[in-house]
């Protein structure tokens, strides 16, 4: 691919400013129209070192209103983001709706470094382009305009620029990790070595929703020059295709794969058992038992540097909190985070649906409890029509691949749906209407969604056959008899905990 593109590629310094002056004042506008109908956008630069990066970026952003972009420099991982899947830090650098991310590095460069210098392994770094391509995709299809841009330079002139820069003693990354260990910067001298690297990266992420261009980058001029109309055409292009209207679109989004429910003449729900009960003594005696179990196992899974999320899904009263309380009474409040769940706010409003997710999931060694999840997307924003149909059937495929990403960095994920039957629910209403000491937790909306409980039984039908994976399945709870559903949460985890981690607590 590389060897095939001609460096030589020069324009004179006179039409570099001609060209400039109206790329400027085009950039300039496009950005502020952008803002206005609230189109993101994010801005890939990868190179090789000494392309002269930083300088075209510079040039790139000087046009632009500081106010309307977020500039992201990538470094080397710290500690804490070596413990979480990588995808995870720049998932919580997405722009909002309106903005630019510019990226000076990604997650290309992080990826190459951690799952082939690091680890020499081909088959992880094959795995992670994967992952990444669904990560772009779930963007694109929320309507983030996403261009990438790879700086190439020939092996002799990037040879020719280290001797320049030496002599000027500019450092050639600007990171303390230089210090700290030279031999994992080997990437930078070494041209040949990492050039097949380099070409199978661009080969497997290069998509039509989020494609390369590879800039000529032997003279500067020619490089700011290109990555500037490639920019100003896109966004063009882009708010064109924004702004038709309805009847004028030609391109849909089309998934084959779920663009049609399935018919569902009954509900797995329905099948469900729930006549299940425990007494009073066993339940005591179990519940200390898996209590204590876990109160044990938190530190193996610190230990081991696993991560564990559960999430709990339900009908409104089926006793979600009660369940997570006793999860956690013997636990150390260090070692776990309870995580409710709300209504976006307008800051989440404007990102991606996922975004405000990313940052709860702690790192390695603790457990991350959602009390309701991402799984709003498919259930309630469905339901009351938050988000278009479109929307909601391609959240089952972006989900199973967010969870992909957290379980193949060794992360538990297990998950939660609590059933209780409309009469159990209607009962324990009653019963905290006229508790004063419960009647906070009883809404109209509350009274409301039941209402729609026929519409939400299809969404969790489709939700619990379409997201139950391998690694992230769904546990049905039968929670009429609240000691029962806390006991099976509790030996459910313990049995879990006990399985990954290769131990008997006691």
């Amino acid at each position: 691919m590389l060897e095939n593109i001609d460096l030589s590629l020069a324009i004179k310094h006179s039409e570099y400013e001609e060209s400039m002056k109206i790329l400027e004042i085009e950039l300039g506008e496009l950005q502020r129209k952008t803002r206005k109908l609230k189109i993101p956008i994010i801005f890939v630069f990868e190179d090789w070192h000494a392309s002269g990066m930083g300088e075209d970026i510079n040039r790139f952003i000087l046009p632009l209103d500081s106010r309307g972009y977020d500039f992201h420099a990538m470094t080397f991982a710290c500690c804490g983001d070596e413990l979480k899947p990588f995808l995870l830090h720049f998932w919580t650098l997405i722009p909002v709706r309106g903005k630019i991310a510019i990226f000076d590095r990604s997650w290309y460069s992080r990826a190459i470094v951690k799952h082939f210098m690091t680890e020499k392994s081909k088959y992880k770094l094959e795995k992670c382009l994967g992952k990444i391509n669904c990560f772009e995709r779930q963007l694109s299809d929320d309507g983030y305009l996403i261009l990438k841009f790879f700086l190439h330079i020939s092996k002799k002139e990037q040879e020719d620029r280290f001797k320049k820069i030496q002599k000027k003693g500019i450092p050639l990354i600007i990171d303390e990790y230089e210090q700290k260990n030279e031999t994992e910067l080997d990437f930078i001298h070494e041209y040949n070595k990492y050039l097949p690297i380099v070409e199978k990266v661009l080969e497997k992420t290069d998509t039509p929703y989020a494609p390369w261009t590879i800039v000529e980058a032997n003279d500067r001029n020619f490089a700011t020059l290109k990555i500037i109309t490639t920019a100003t055409q896109a966004i063009e292009t882009y708010i064109e295709h924004m702004t038709l209207t309805q009847g004028q679109q030609i391109i849909k989004y089309l998934d084959r794969e779920i663009s049609k429910p399935p018919e569902l003449s009954t509900s797995v729900l329905d099948k469900i058992d729930m006549s299940q009960t425990i007494s009073s003594k066993e339940y005591k005696k179990s519940k200390k038992l898996y209590q204590q179990k876990l109160e044990t196992l938190q530190y193996e899974l610190f230990r081991k540097k696993r991560s564990m999320i559960i999430v709990f899904e339900g009908w409104d009263a089926a006793g979600k909190g009660g369940d997570i309380h006793r999860l956690v009474k013997e636990l150390n409040p260090r070692l776990y985070r309870v995580v409710p769940v709300g209504p976006p706010n307008d800051i989440e409003k404007v990102h991606h649906y996922l975004w405000r997710f990313c940052e709860k999931i702690h790192t390695a060694g603790y457990i991350t409890i959602f009390d309701r999840s991402w799984y709003g997307r498919v259930l309630v924003e469905r339901v009351e029509r938050l988000c278009s149909e479109e929307e909601w059937k391609r959240a089952y495929r972006e989900i199973n691949e967010f969870e992909n990403i957290i379980t193949g960095t060794g992360a538990i994920i297990l998950k939660f749906w609590l059933q209780i039957d409309k009469d159990t629910q209607l009962e324990r209403f009653k019963s905290r209407q006229n508790d004063p000491k419960k009647s906070w937790k009883i809404t109209d909306e509350d009274w409301r969604n039941r209402s729609k409980w026929k519409e939400y039984q299809i969404a969790v039908d489709e939700m619990l056959q379409k997201t139950s994976t391998f690694n992230a399945q769904w546990t049905i709870v039968e929670s009429n008899n609240k000691r029962y559903s806390r006991i099976r949460i509790l030996k459910t985890i313990t049995e879990t905990l006990e399985k990954e981690l290769n131990v008997k607590s006691f």
